[in-house]
């Protein structure tokens, strides 16, 4: 359940997948961790809410968000990042293979679970 896992545990486990992440490729996770925070406490406070009906509260909570390190100001470059945090802290997966890599389209192409 989402509420039982912590910010320390889900920034572990998004370090660990962001490599497996379309918009990773010739980034870093340090540059990508503030966006999967507010993504996760986002989601936290929004359970309930799909990503279509909260996405434009959390473009404009994005451009408040204390959280944010330099140069991360531009909510297109993030997003995805965010969405993913989101989906899997409300549990709404919109999956869409253009946006997986890979070994995920494999995995899920084999009848497993999206993580």
């Amino acid at each position: 359940m989402a509420e039982d896992r912590t910010w320390m545990e889900e920034d572990l486990w998004w370090e660990q997948e962001f490599p497996s992440r379309p918009y990773a490729a010739g980034r870093s996770y340090d540059e990508f961790r503030s966006a999967y925070r507010y993504g996760y406490q986002s989601g936290l406070h929004h359970m309930g809410r799909r990503w279509e009906e909260a996405e434009e509260d959390l473009r404009t909570g994005w451009d408040r968000f204390e959280g944010k390190g330099p140069g991360e100001s531009m909510w297109e470059d993030f997003k995805d990042a965010v969405r993913d945090a989101w989906d899997r802290v409300t549990g709404h997966h919109a999956l869409d293979a253009d946006k997986m890599s890979e070994p995920e389209v494999d995995r899920l192409s084999r009848g497993e679970r999206p993580r």
